[in-house]
């Protein structure tokens, strides 16, 4: 029998909706995390991004549906110190070094790693003596991960994980973060970093008005954003050329900037002939959806 086949899900949730009143913040949400797998999850503000972490967190309890992380109940696999969480701001002591603040969080748990193996995880043994207070917000968040990797956890869940951390500092976190999921540690992140998902996750879950709308790998999550931008100069451009734009099939959206045009549209080729043949356009460019534009094509965020 194959071991792998036989291990339970790091998280798991089915038909999963959270209410607060009146107000439904997750509506049926279904979503399987492999171990081992670094995912993204990205969604506009008030999408319920963070009320579904919560629930995997055990921090509250679904309205309905379930919810398990490792096969346990939320809060049993928290407690089993299974799963750490990295949130952007808050839970400091400023007048602690950095070596200080891992060993009082490390006297919290009954079994962890060394503290000067995570500090080196975190690339952070260099600050070990500094004042907390003293540090940087992109050193701080790198604290904070390290205090995250004491108990080993089997799952980590990432907010804003990179803020305020320089682009060496970024490459050397994500580099510690792949050797982690490596050795089998799964990782969900939010972020605002769209290029960060792209380059860093296996998978991106897109999640908008308490619904996942697309759940798949960069490219994948691309290709659900059919179409493609055409930019192009059309001088003399008028009402006239807005119109027999906008009454091409397959055009979606079309933004004029002076002499400048943007379309977007199904059927690329079909914009580009009539801006070359028709009209005085110059500087012609087609480009293919990117993450950004996805994200607000799919998420609705406009």
């Amino acid at each position: 029998m194959n071991v792998a086949a036989v291990r339970p899900a790091a998280v798991e949730l089915r038909g999963v909706t959270k209410s607060f009143g009146d107000v439904e913040a997750v509506r049926g949400v279904d979503l399987t995390l492999h171990q081992g797998e670094v995912v993204a999850f990205l969604g506009p503000n008030g999408a319920g991004k963070t009320t579904t972490i919560d629930m995997i967190l055990g921090l509250s309890r679904p309205t309905s549906g379930s919810a398990e992380v490792l096969g346990l109940r939320p809060r049993e696999a928290v407690a089993r110190g299974l799963v750490s969480a990295v949130m952007q701001t808050g839970g400091l002591i400023k007048d602690l070094t950095v070596r200080e603040t891992v060993a009082y969080t490390a006297s919290l748990f009954a079994d962890t790693k060394p503290v000067d193996e995570v500090l080196a995880d975190a690339g952070i043994t260099g600050i070990a003596n500094r004042k907390v207070g003293k540090c940087s917000g992109g050193e701080q968040q790198r604290l904070r991960f390290a205090m995250a990797l004491l108990p080993d956890p089997a799952l980590l869940l990432l907010d804003e994980p990179t803020t305020g951390m320089d682009v060496e500092g970024r490459r050397n976190f994500w580099n510690a973060i792949r050797a982690d999921a490596e050795r089998g540690r799964t990782v969900l992140f939010a972020t605002h970093y769209l290029e960060e998902a792209d380059q860093y996750a296996d998978r991106i879950v897109l999640i908008s008005r308490g619904r996942i709308v697309a759940d798949g790998s960069g490219s994948e999550i691309r290709a659900l954003a059919s179409g493609r931008m055409v930019r192009a100069s059309v001088p003399g451009l008028d009402g006239t050329i807005e119109a027999r734009l906008r009454s091409l099939g397959g055009v979606d959206q079309l933004d004029v900037r002076g002499e400048q045009v943007v379309v977007h549209s199904k059927d690329s080729d079909a914009v580009a002939r009539f801006l070359l043949t028709e009209t005085a356009a110059r500087d012609l460019e087609i480009t293919s959806t990117n993450l950004e534009d996805a994200f607000l094509s799919l998420t609705g965020d406009k």
